[in-house]
């Protein structure tokens, strides 16, 4: 079996991969000091319950945009899952597409790996949106080639920071509001962070696709994906296991590729 481990700034997510479906997923909080020991002690009751083991585990591979979180990532599948994972980023890893950017190797890991799998399922054009700590658009061309993209940032960053900056508004809840005008100043915050997010979700795809000039399919994929998905037309497929399903897939093509050499 594979664990496919993609940290993000906020969440890291684990996923245990059988050769065919995602067997089992577990989403804790992103802790860059975390160490390979505390891995363990998280993850092995958690395989328990759904009647694994670490020696049911033989590879790994691990996505990350939280660099000081790699090192222990890396240890811990040395010392418990006995394998050496594979890393998105490092420089003997073959992604599959090219990457089109000024500079690729400043490319968020997360972002390769969801054009991977987004091409691999869909045809012609796409924007993948990513709905995460940051909310991310970007572009894969219909031969799977990464374009570049958009980086906005994410919802409850945006909510954090109102509250962080003004002294007499509270922290709120990111929720749809039953009317954009709000008659207090929750709902009134509430109203701006969630309709304001909408227009800004479709304000940016709609210039992207005027930009770019050919028809585009848009997926949205992240944590925060779901309720945005439903309250707007412009996302056309919502794919929550679009990262994990590309680090499957980035691994298997790097796994036949070692066991040639």
């Amino acid at each position: 079996m594979l664990l496919a481990i993609d940290a993000g700034n906020t969440n890291i997510v684990f996923a245990v991969h059988d050769g065919k479906a995602i067997r089992a997923e577990w989403r804790s909080a992103t802790v860059a000091t975390r160490t390979a020991d505390e891995y363990a002690v998280l993850l092995d009751p958690l395989l328990q319950l759904q009647g694994l083991e670490f020696g049911d585990i033989h590879s790994a591979v691990i996505s990350t945009v939280v660099p000081a979180a790699l090192f222990d990532l890396r240890l811990f599948c040395r010392r418990y899952l006995k394998c050496e994972a594979v890393v998105v980023g490092d420089p003997d890893v073959d992604l599959g597409i090219r990457v089109l950017t000024d500079r690729p190797a400043a490319v968020g890991a997360d972002r390769l790996v969801n054009a991977v799998a987004a091409h691999e399922r869909y045809k012609g054009a796409l924007i993948v949106v990513d709905f995460g700590t940051a909310t991310t658009f970007d572009i894969v061309s219909e031969n799977g080639d990464y374009e570049g993209g958009v980086i906005a940032p994410g919802v409850n960053v945006s909510a954090e920071a109102l509250h962080q900056a003004a002294a007499m508004l509270p922290r709120v809840a990111v929720q749809r509001t039953q009317n954009v005008i709000g008659k207090d100043t929750v709902p009134a915050m509430q109203s701006g962070l969630f309709w304001g997010y909408i227009g800004l979700i479709e304000g940016l795809i709609a210039r992207i696709k005027e930009e770019y000039g050919r028809p585009m399919t848009v997926i949205g994929t992240g944590g925060l994906a779901n309720p945005f998905h439903r309250q707007t037309s412009v996302i056309d497929h919502l794919d929550p296991d679009l990262t994990i399903r590309g680090l499957v897939m980035i691994h298997a093509r790097n796994a036949s590729r070692r066991q040639k050499a």
